[in-house]
């Protein structure tokens, strides 16, 4: 019966994608808006009712419907975009900019603009005073921006060297790290997915401590349990990562409703991308965080690789004031994220954030990219969209930074990176005692008698385990 159904479901999907074939509207829609795709036009799958579009590629799909606005600026307010070079062509279609910081809750007739502070060659889009960025705070970012560049360099080598086991670049995602952390206050709590190490750079998390932390020696605050690029800080409100997907993002939200009832002035803030917004976590946390009205900002990385929408349309389904912004802008990213905390505190809402950005690395050292995308475009992104560069002409066109300070910068988190690596390599793993405790208060008898058959296996095996374990 089961099968007899499918085959009858099959039948009519053909059917149906046979007959509309033909249709001229579809034709239209197909030439207006997805011409710049991917996927060449007979990969995708069409839908057309009661003048409703709906178009399926690898990326996106693109609903238009009504529009309201979550800000006081109406929609005849709103300025003309910028004709020249402000159309990014993003996975799923091109999407255009706009210099209008505006956080929508509602539908709108059109695919969601981005918000962009930066042109492509550093050039401010609006006035420069309104953002607030000082020298200080600008150079703060671009010194953090490249320190994390040239700490993935670095610990990717050392994995590649054979000296750590695993790890994951942040490549074309800096601007994001560092510039939302930038934005928030040391008090607000961090769920992050595994890209953000920028965020604990940013709060004070030393070279030395990342390192130990990727060496799983004892000076690891997760004790060697957690696998490479797992960090987590308490000192820091940064919420240790779990590889799992989207499983942070209800702890954020149920950390938001309890910073609520306190009455704390702070929020929560969880990362995650944009496959995550497929998961049921992410649906389930959205419903609370909407229902219990929680200070908790929703940071999505789309990098347009999974096979989701864009983003920023579920958070408005659920009514979260939402908005896109161009995740390579670091002046974008920071006044969005800093908006959306005053809004999350003082308004007692949630918020939702698609930052649009690209993974010019690959996944982790356990991936070759180049299997699934071209090397031309990873180049183009690299170069014509990469956040670090783009930064830094902003603040070299400000007079702010220099060839002879980005190279001393550069060569000192060298060494500081190279000490650090020597450092973590030297010191002993935790003791095998870690691997039982802070667990229970008083452990089971099968658990002491896991630990007693660990520790005899060992000794009785001694050349087919780590040296440096104490027993």
């Amino acid at each position: 019966m089961a099968s007899f159904c499918l085959t009858k479901s099959r039948s009519f999907i053909i059917q149906t994608l046979k007959s509309n074939k033909t249709s001229t509207n579809r034709t239209s829609y197909i030439h207006n808006n997805v011409s710049s795709s991917p996927l060449p036009v007979s990969e995708h799958a069409y839908y057309s009712h009661k003048n409703v579009s709906i178009v399926f590629n690898h990326s996106f799909k693109s609903i238009y419907v009504s529009r309201r606005l979550h800000s006081t600026t109406s929609v005849d307010e709103l300025p003309a975009e910028a004709p020249l070079q402000q159309v990014l062509d993003f996975p799923g279609g091109k999407v255009k900019f706009t210099p209008k910081l505006t956080f929508a809750s509602g539908a709108t007739k059109e695919r969601v603009h981005c918000y962009r502070v930066l042109d492509d060659n550093g050039q401010m889009l609006t006035d420069s005073d309104s953002l607030g960025i000082n020298k200080e705070l600008a150079v703060k970012l671009y010194t953090n921006m490249l320190t994390l560049e040239v700490m993935d360099t670095i610990f990717y080598e050392a994995q590649r060297q054979g000296r750590i086991s695993f790890y994951a670049t942040t490549t074309g995602e800096e601007a994001i790290n560092i510039a939302s952390a930038a934005a928030l206050n040391n008090n607000d709590f961090v769920f992050p997915q595994y890209r953000e190490p920028g965020v604990l750079l940013w709060r004070g998390f030393s070279l030395q401590e990342f390192a130990h932390q990727l060496f799983g020696n004892k000076y690891d605050y997760g004790k060697g349990r957690q696998m490479p690029i797992h960090y987590g800080s308490k000192k820091l409100n940064y919420i240790t990562v779990a590889s799992t997907v989207a499983t942070q993002i209800p702890h954020a939200v149920g950390a938001a409703y309890s910073l609520k009832m306190e009455k704390q002035d702070s929020c929560s803030i969880t990362y995650f991308g944009d496959g995550g917004t497929s998961e049921g976590d992410f649906h389930g946390a959205m419903n609370f965080a909407a229902v219990m009205e929680v200070p908790v900002i929703f940071f999505c990385r789309n990098n347009g690789w999974a096979i989701s929408d864009g983003v920023a349309v579920k958070g408005k389904a659920y009514g979260v004031p939402s908005i896109r912004v161009d995740g390579n802008d670091a002046l974008a990213i920071y006044n969005a994220v800093s908006e959306a905390r005053k809004m999350a505190i003082t308004e007692q809402t949630p918020v939702l954030i698609e930052a649009l950005t690209y993974r010019a690395g690959h996944h982790t050292t356990s991936d070759d990219s180049t299997r699934y995308r071209p090397v031309e475009e990873i180049q183009r992104w690299r170069d014509d969209q990469n956040p670090v560069k783009r930064f830094r002409k902003w603040i070299e066109s400000k007079g702010w930074w220099t060839d002879e300070a980005e190279s001393q910068h550069y060569s000192s988190i060298r060494k500081q990176l190279a000490q650090a690596i020597q450092v973590a390599e030297r010191i002993e793993k935790p003791p095998v005692a870690d691997m039982f405790n802070d667990v229970y208060d008083v452990p089971p008898k099968n658990l002491t008698a896991q630990e007693a058959l660990l520790r005899k296996t060992v000794k009785k095996h001694v050349q087919d385990f780590p040296s440096d374990v104490p027993l």
